[in-house]
């Protein structure tokens, strides 16, 4: 499936029980509320979408799909790529890498 937009995207994900709005940290994915903390062997990346910017690159965006079977949660995480991206430590690189 693809997506128009990111905001589409986060909305049907949401609607298959990615509900949980993720963040990125150097070595970890935490959640909105500081409570769940995932390192790179406590999830797994179930579909990601990119988003190009039309216009300003600085719009480039994947959406990831993530869940994570150990902690019962399923969420979204949005990043920047290229000049937008989050700095991260090699082990979340390449979990997160996108084929």
């Amino acid at each position: 499936m693809s997506y128009d937009t990111l905001s589409e995207a986060i909305a049907e994900l949401k609607k298959e029980g990615y509900t949980e709005d993720l963040n990125i940290e150097h070595d970890a994915i935490i959640g909105k509320d500081g409570k769940l903390k995932l390192f790179k062997d406590d999830f797994v990346v179930d579909k990601f979408f990119r988003f190009e910017g039309n216009s300003d690159p600085a719009d480039e965006a994947i959406l990831y799909a993530i869940s994570s079977p150990k902690n019962h949660m399923k969420g979204v995480l949005v990043n920047g790529y290229g000049i937008s991206a989050e700095p991260l430590a090699s082990e979340m690189v390449e979990k997160l890498k996108v084929h």
